[in-house]
């Protein structure tokens, strides 16, 4: 596993503390087997999707929950007898196998919805920046002027 040195952000950056730790997590979290497939796009400044390959998965059998900035996507599939289902296929090679995918997100996005079109799920997500986050000018010599605003 490789290591990062972050300490020369930490002489720029003010309150990115937490960073090394979701890194970290982030690294461990890695682990996992790499199915489902998907894609992150950016569709705008400010809008992303996120598409999954879950060919055989209805929209009863997928679960979308966030939770701490971390969406989830779990398939389950009802058990059904394996043995029957084996008979039947000379080969398989499409997985229907049971899947939880985790996505870390960032402080302020949110999801706009979810669809389900030709075995892709796709997730969509907005970034929404409060106002007070937003960048502002301060005028100099305004310092009594903003303490009787605020």
């Amino acid at each position: 596993m490789k290591t990062f040195d972050l300490s020369p952000l930490y002489r720029s950056f003010i309150g990115f503390d937490h960073l090394a730790s979701m890194m970290d997590a982030a690294a461990r979290s890695d682990k996992s087997s790499g199915y489902p497939p998907y894609n992150i796009e950016l569709i705008a400044e400010d809008k992303y999707r996120i598409t999954l390959a879950v060919a055989g998965f209805s929209e009863e059998e997928l679960t979308l929950g966030i939770e701490n900035n971390t969406l989830t996507v779990t398939g389950e599939k009802p058990q059904t007898q394996e043995t029957k289902d084996e008979k039947r296929f000379i080969y398989k090679g499409i997985s229907e196998r049971n899947f939880e995918r985790k996505f870390q997100l960032s402080d302020h996005i949110k999801v706009s919805g979810a669809d389900i079109d030709n075995g892709l799920l796709h997730i969509e997500l907005y970034r929404e920046v409060p106002e007070a986050l937003k960048p502002r000018t301060i005028p100099i010599g305004s310092k009594t002027k903003q303490i009787e605003s605020e």
